[in-house]
């Protein structure tokens, strides 16, 4: 139901109020950010105003997308890895403050600047690559890819991960006109192996949070964070390294 919903609004509504839309979902990320920064009552909703503030800034002057996605690449494949080697640590909360509008404020960009058919391959991409890590890592995993952060994910299961998603990639690269094959499939499968770092940086935050899920908004699926955590980490690279793969769409 929310797939759908997401869907529709990704290609029905104006650019505009789409913006506002993803404003609304950013400021409910936020509150579930700031949970696991241990912000309480107002600094919470502070905290994710003041971000959903940033990205509605963003939006507004179009010509800090580049630079926005290229300090969320910094993040994602140089602060991140370096962090989850490292560990988080309760004392790191104001840290992971700061982090959340690396998390936060570029996806939701990237979603407004990136045109409907290119977020929903991503999106796409980014579930393939989650579903098929879960199910080959259920049968054949055996080696623990971080267990101190997430026990149940297996280097197998990483690897079924990339592979589902260079399958998604060629199959839909046939109907992709003027594809760069070389640079497309590499992006394909360095963007599964993104997903996973948004995915192990989450579980991080909230296991230094001591918390299960990042919120209770969705029953039975825990919070928004916890539906778009790989997302987070994928849409903004997405959007940097698209012009340099994409035919017409």
């Amino acid at each position: 139901m929310l797939i759908a919903l997401l869907i529709a609004a990704l290609f029905l509504l104006p650019r505009a109020v789409f913006a506002g839309l993803v404003a609304l979902l950013i400021v409910a990320a936020g509150l579930e950010w700031a949970r696991l920064c241990r912000l309480q009552a107002s600094r919470a909703w502070f905290y994710a105003v003041a971000v959903a503030a940033v990205f509605c800034l963003a939006v507004f002057f179009p010509r800090s997308d580049k630079p926005i996605f290229i300090l969320a690449a910094a993040f994602w494949l140089a602060a991140v890895p370096a962090w989850l080697w490292r560990g988080l640590r309760e004392r790191d909360a104001r840290a992971l403050a700061a982090a959340g509008f690396a998390v936060l404020v570029p996806a939701g960009l990237a979603m407004v600047s990136l045109r409907p058919l290119e977020v929903l391959l991503v999106l796409v991409l980014v579930w393939i690559a989650d579903s098929a890590a879960y199910f080959v890592g259920r049968k054949w995993g055996r080696r623990k890819l971080a267990p101190a952060v997430s026990p149940g994910k297996t280097w197998e299961g990483a690897a079924g991960g990339v592979a589902g998603a260079l399958g998604y990639a060629i199959i839909c690269g046939f109907f992709l006109d003027g594809i760069h094959w070389v640079p497309y499939l590499a992006a394909a499968a360095g963007l599964a192996v993104i997903s996973i770092a948004g995915d192990l940086f989450e579980s991080a935050a909230k296991r230094q949070a001591s918390v299960k899920d990042s919120g209770t908004l969705l029953p039975g699926h825990g919070g928004i964070l916890d539906r778009i955590d790989s997302a987070t980490a994928v849409l903004p690279l997405a959007a940097l390294i698209s012009p340099l793969i994409k035919g017409p769409l």
